[in-house]
């Protein structure tokens, strides 16, 4: 049973950091692109950022870029999510997803075969 688990989320200032991890188990993902995505009530699940495997490219929404970073461990089967000066619109549901299917969109939650449960971060003025 392949299982995604996200921790890491909380409740934190805005210009405060967060770290999210996602371990994953009953499949190995190393090969695989991954990606994080959020979601804010009332809107649709978006992309954060997505990684093709451990050290390689890694695709960032505008909106992200500059103060988040994926990384990915291949040996622990695991992914994070540094979050840096967070910002108020950075309050959603975070989800770690993968892999992504063969040529599909990063940007399309469809595209992703597997889901954590999320965790929630909150970011208050």
């Amino acid at each position: 049973q392949v299982q995604l688990v996200e921790s890491g989320g909380g409740l934190v200032q805005a210009g405060d950091s967060l770290r999210l991890s996602c371990a994953a188990s009953g499949r190995t993902f190393t090969s695989y692109p991954m990606g994080w995505f959020r979601q804010a009530p009332g809107k649709e699940r978006e992309l954060v950022a997505a990684m093709r495997w451990s050290g390689g490219s890694a695709t960032y929404a505008d909106s992200v870029k500059g103060r988040f970073t994926i990384a990915r461990d291949g040996a622990k089967n695991t992914m994070s999510l540094q979050m840096n000066s967070l910002k108020l619109e950075d309050t959603a549901v975070y989800y770690c997803a993968g892999p992504l299917a063969p040529s599909g969109d990063s940007y399309s939650a469809r595209e992703y075969t597997y889901w954590g449960q999320g965790t929630q971060v909150t970011v208050s003025s």
